[in-house]
């Protein structure tokens, strides 16, 4: 008998050194996963179960995957950072609009947006949020996904379909897409609250980005799917700065490349958008801007240029705007152009970090790849990456394993390209290495 307690004492020792090692935490305190390989199957739920009221992020990894559902996050679950896999893989989307219950007698080509309208009993998506993703939360931050609303995708037409609309304070968007046909992405209402999105991609055609707050927009595409698009539709009354583009591209399909798509244009109060140093890959309207009934405080540029680099007349864009009213509208103008000096005070370090300093730019870096990357069996090995939360391990593009530690057993063997990458500790994927 001591024999075998002997024995079983000197297993437990050795299964233990190999047991610690085997127990590999998460960065992330939720996965999610279609497959059921996470610890949710649906966006939605690891929102629901996420604790309320955080001071702290609480980190949310989407593996790949066509994710059909609605995401809302609610005021209450604060610092929500969703974090994707591949944000051309990792795609949330829904079919639905706002339209209203249209006439008697109007032709079914015209009333087809009915069927998936939020207002209408027979729908599956009736009285939905009226998009696709809203975020109410402050302080939510979320990389590496797609948010596409189907129906502006699919049908190229309108009504308004919304794919995120972000009602929040300190709201962070990296390597992001977003993509539908009219009012693709709302930004908050309450002129004080704050975005900074960066190297993000923004499709539409009808003022698909439109709202309040101050939001600064860096290295990102806007991308035009008809002609005469309409990219900016501000409703801004108290913001300082309003809508901020540095660095930013204007681009679009085959139809928006014929001259006529316009910047932006007022859609209430007095609102602000301003486009520096923009490279124009399609040719704009002459005058950049129109009408929609208010006058703007600011709609200007600095530095616009087109395809090649050259530097773009700005002399005929407009500065006169007519109001809205039914006898003897109001009218107003604003400039169409800033100065250097003025360009130079439309910075991160002017919009962003507020009286709290908020810093987003802190949890966008990416941390370096790993190196002296192992594979012995069906253990993989590394060395620590400085001020690393954890790691993701890939077999090609199929996640096998997250760990805080530098050292993995794999389930199996590696069938294909075996790459990892270190997290940050907001969540943020760093550079993958590769055997």
């Amino acid at each position: 008998m001591k024999k075998i307690i002997l024995a079983a004492l000197l297993l437990g020792v050795l299964s233990g050194g190999c047991a610690q090692e085997e127990d590999n935490t998460s960065p992330f305190q939720v996965v999610v996963a279609q497959d059921g390989s996470g610890d949710y199957t649906t966006i939605q739920s690891a929102i629901d179960a996420a604790p309320e009221n955080r001071q702290e992020p609480w980190l949310i990894f989407v593996k790949n995957g066509s994710y059909r559902e609605q995401i809302i996050v609610p005021e209450t679950k604060t610092y929500i950072h969703l974090i994707g896999q591949d944000k051309d893989k990792t795609i949330i989307h829904h079919l639905l609009n706002v339209g209203g219950k249209p006439e008697e007698g109007t032709e079914s080509e015209k009333t087809a947006y009915w069927e998936h309208s939020v207002h209408n009993p027979a729908s599956e998506v009736y009285n939905f949020e009226g998009s696709v993703v809203k975020v109410k939360g402050d302080h939510f931050y979320t990389e590496n996904i797609s948010y596409v609303n189907d129906w502006g995708v699919d049908n190229q037409n309108g009504p308004q379909a919304l794919a995120m609309s972000s009602q929040a304070d300190c709201a962070a968007f990296n390597n992001c897409i977003f993509r539908s046909f009219q009012d693709t992405w709302m930004t908050s209402t309450n002129d004080s609250d704050r975005h900074y999105v960066k190297d993000c991609w923004i499709e539409g055609a009808v003022d698909y980005f439109y709202g309040g707050g101050d939001a600064l927009l860096e290295n990102c595409t806007l991308y035009n799917v008809r002609s005469g698009s309409v990219i900016v539709a501000p409703c801004h009354k108290d913001a300082k700065f309003g809508y901020v583009f540095r660095n930013c591209i204007v681009d679009g399909n085959a139809s928006a490349a014929d001259g006529r798509q316009k910047l932006g244009r007022p859609w209430h109060n007095s609102p602000r958008a301003v486009y520096i140093h923009t490279t124009m890959r399609i040719p704009l309207a002459t005058e950049g801007w129109t009408n929609m009934g208010a006058i703007p405080a600011l709609f200007a540029e600095y530095d616009s240029r087109d395809a090649e680099g050259n530097i773009l007349d700005l002399s005929q864009r407009k500065t006169e705007y007519d109001g809205r009213g039914p006898n003897n509208p109001p009218k107003g103008s604003c400039p169409a152009t800033i100065t250097e000096e003025e360009a130079d005070g439309y910075v991160y370090e002017r919009i962003i970090p507020g009286n709290d300093g908020w810093n987003p730019r802190v949890m966008m870096e990416k941390l370096p790849a790993v190196r002296e990357l192992k594979q012995k069996g069906k253990k993989v090995s590394w060395d620590a990456v400085p001020e690393a939360a954890g790691y993701i391990i890939f077999d090609d593009d199929q996640v096998v394993g997250l760990t805080q530690k530098t050292a993995l057993y794999l389930a199996s063997g590696i069938r294909g390209n075996l790459k990892v990458c270190a997290v940050n500790r907001y969540g943020s994927l760093g550079l993958e290495s590769s055997l």
